[in-house]
């Protein structure tokens, strides 16, 4: 088979602009035995956009909206309407450019709309997100708790206690209730040992007549530091 005339020794030379260039510069193509296209893909780009906006004249009566021109490390906020630097655009893997398509605040705003129509507000949704359950059932665990934290007893508990391994809800427990298991690694037996620590180097109070209490010294220790 004859090699084409606008082939030259792995060049081909462009329909439209003429330019010879390196095969890898052309279109992919399944209709010729090298796989790559007549027009490099600048050119190609503007036969296909050429093509669209023709097909939309032609369909719909309209012309194609022109491309907005963005600076370099600038993207267009399509609420805000303004051309902003990337630093103030949230990321996103999912994005070809590596970041949301909406600025940070104009995100925010969406976001904090999105969960108070889908959930009814941010608590709900982190709620859900996190432990599976609503604020509905949240409260009914809280009352069979008695209204208080399930350690310590203390009022209006707030944080929803669950097992670092199964993701089971466990309690409801106050903000410094709430991260002793979790520093503990939720193991009993660090637990034991802790309150076995605290029993041996804590002051305890002895009742040695009725009313009266006398304060005994721990079993192992260190006095403080002299003042100087």
């Amino acid at each position: 088979m004859p090699r084409p005339l606008d082939d030259r020794d792995g060049h081909r030379r462009c329909r439209d602009c003429g330019e010879w260039l390196p095969l890898e510069q052309f279109c992919a193509s399944s209709k010729r035995p090298d796989c790559r296209g007549s027009y490099c893909k600048p050119c190609f780009n503007k036969r296909s956009k050429a093509s669209y906006a023709k097909r939309v004249r032609e369909q719909h009566g309209r012309e194609v909206r022109k491309a907005r021109e963005v600076p370099e490390g600038h993207r267009f906020c399509a609420d805000c309407h303004a051309a902003k630097p990337l630093a103030d655009f949230p990321r996103n893997r999912s994005d070809s450019t590596g970041y949301g398509t909406y600025c940070k605040p104009c995100h925010n705003v969406r976001t904090r709309e999105t969960k108070q129509r889908l959930y009814g507000g941010t608590r709900e949704y982190h709620l859900r997100r996190r432990y599976g359950v609503g604020e509905k059932e949240f409260q009914e665990l809280l009352a069979e708790q008695g209204g208080v934290c399930a350690i310590c007893g203390g009022a209006d508990p707030q944080h929803l206690d669950h097992d670092h391994r199964t993701g089971w809800v466990r309690g409801i427990l106050c903000f410094n209730c709430n991260g002793g298991p979790g520093q503990f690694r939720d193991s009993p037996t660090r637990l034991a040992r802790a309150i076995t620590y605290l029993r041996g180097t804590t002051w305890q109070r002895a009742l040695i007549h009725p009313g009266v209490y006398q304060m005994c010294s721990p079993t192992r220790g260190r006095p403080p530091s002299p003042r100087f």
